[in-house]
């Protein structure tokens, strides 16, 4: 009675994964689907804790251990609670690499914990699909685990940006090739010596380790979000494992949800990007030419510069504004501000537009839900493809913080390392409002020619300061 029910158990846990899910597609209906997600997975945890039987010597036996499962329960779900509180929206992309390195390094220990059961049977019958779905864990889960730390270390500005070995190509090729063929001499069982498989296996876990750290290493710039959802995906894909080797149906099928959505997005990434999925994987992913910004190459060039009392007046007799959110918006918190001006503006019949490019901040949909926070109407924040032919027809455009995703150099620079990236066309508005602290570069570390273009205004200050002035002199008119 107590497996059927179990079963049941991971059935409804399974069905609040997929609706949680689908849930999740719109903001209005997002938080109550991540609360269902979550009671679904609360609801597989105690129900495997209470409910799971297995057998010795023909007696069946519950999970045990209780003090220990609860205290580890415990443990991480204060440490989990206090870092979500805590966290600022500017931080949340590390923190997500952080969780999802975890969830790697969860797969990879499964993987070490089931390995002495499949040795102990190593010359009774060997089981070829139970040793590929140990491996495949371990290795997906330790690249995941280590690729992730890296891209925390680079979010958290703790690691130079990117790192590239010499002759990197050919290193992370050999890696790859040698780990999968090693993962098949292992899963075949062609290693019969039960040390020396461990000592293997052993080898096949350190290799998968420095593989994600190669990985991670040498991206940089607005690839960081690409590389975020594929990392996600590799975790998804190693905690599905995990749900074949224990025949776990919720654990099953919260993998294949989490890699399947991580892939998708990772493929969405790579148009947005304009790359292939296959230089992610072999490394050629983050890089391009030698662009030099004009400051280090000494070249000179001029902008013009404008202040808030001057934008306030444009955009009150402006038509139709379009705003792009970037990193630095996040940085200065101003996502409210920028909303009460949007409800000035649209409130003196001006019609206010938000442009979101698939890869701007440090994640994807990291603009998405830093606007959905200060309750932006979801309609008004348009994609790349279908803002681009608006902005012809659009008075006055506002870049808030963002750098890379309108640089021109995407378009007309070959040896620029964002060439091919698709980018919002700021430029053919009839005026284009920049607002950063500096002039220094963005984070692909190239200089942005839209800066000294004719139509370019450049606005200098921290958002929600700028932004608040501009709010200011809106209600004076």
């Amino acid at each position: 009675m107590g497996t059927y029910t179990l079963e049941i158990c991971y059935l409804i846990a399974s069905i609040c994964y997929i609706v949680g899910l689908k849930m999740m597609a719109g903001p209005k209906t997002a938080r109550n689907g991540n609360l269902l997600a979550a009671g679904g997975m609360t609801l597989a945890i105690f129900a495997t804790i209470f409910l799971y039987q297995y057998e010795i010597d023909n007696e069946s036996k519950s999970l045990g251990n209780y003090y220990w499962v609860f205290g580890g329960i415990i443990v991480g779900t204060i440490a989990g609670w206090l870092a979500a509180k805590k966290v600022q929206m500017t931080a949340m992309p590390q923190m997500v690499s952080l969780f999802n390195g975890m969830g790697g390094a969860c797969a990879a220990l499964i993987a070490l914990v089931e390995f002495p059961d499949a040795l102990e049977h190593m010359h009774e019958h060997w089981n070829v699909l139970f040793m590929s779905t140990i491996l495949c864990g371990l290795v997906i889960g330790s690249t995941s685990f280590s690729g992730s730390m890296i891209a925390y270390l680079k979010l958290n500005g703790n690691l130079k940006k990117d790192i590239r070995l010499p002759f990197y190509n050919i290193i992370n090729t050999i890696l790859i090739v040698g780990i999968i063929g090693l993962t098949i001499c292992l899963a075949g069982g062609h290693i019969p010596d039960v040390n020396e498989f461990t000592f293997w296996a052993w080898i096949l876990l350190a290799g998968a380790t420095i593989y994600g750290i190669m990985f991670v290493l040498p991206i940089g710039g607005a690839d960081m979000p690409v590389v975020i959802s594929l990392l996600n995906s590799f975790t998804g894909m190693a905690a599905m494992f995990g749900g074949f080797l224990y025949n776990n149906m919720a654990m099953l099928t919260g993998g294949i949800l989490v890699g399947s959505a991580g892939t998708i997005l990772t493929v969405v990434m790579c148009r947005a990007m304009n790359r292939s999925l296959s230089n992610v994987i072999f490394g050629a992913f983050g890089t391009g030419g030698s662009a030099k910004a004009a400051t280090s190459s000494g070249e000179q060039k001029s902008y013009k510069e404008t202040n808030s009392s001057d934008l306030a007046v444009l955009l009150n007799y402006s038509s139709k504004v379009i705003i792009v959110p970037g990193y630095g918006l996040a940085v200065a918190q101003a996502q409210h501000v920028v909303n009460e001006m949007e409800q000035i503006l649209n409130d003196r019949g001006v019609e206010v537009k938000y442009a979101i490019h698939p890869v701007a901040g440090r994640m994807p949909g990291h603009m998405n839900v830093l606007l959905a926070e200060s309750n932006v109407e979801y309609e008004k924040l348009v994609e790349m493809d279908d803002i681009n032919p608006e902005f012809s027809t659009c008075d006055v455009v506002i870049v808030l913080g963002a750098n890379d995703v309108v640089n021109p150099a995407a378009k007309e620079d070959p040896s620029s390392p964002i060439y091919g990236m698709p980018i919002l066309n700021v430029e053919d508005a009839k005026t284009t409002i920049v607002n950063k602290r500096s002039m220094n570069v963005g984070y692909a570390g190239i200089d942005n020619d839209l800066f000294y273009r004719d139509k370019t205004n450049m606005l200098f200050g921290d958002a929600k300061k700028v932004l608040t002035e501009i709010v200011g002199e809106l209600k004076n008119l």
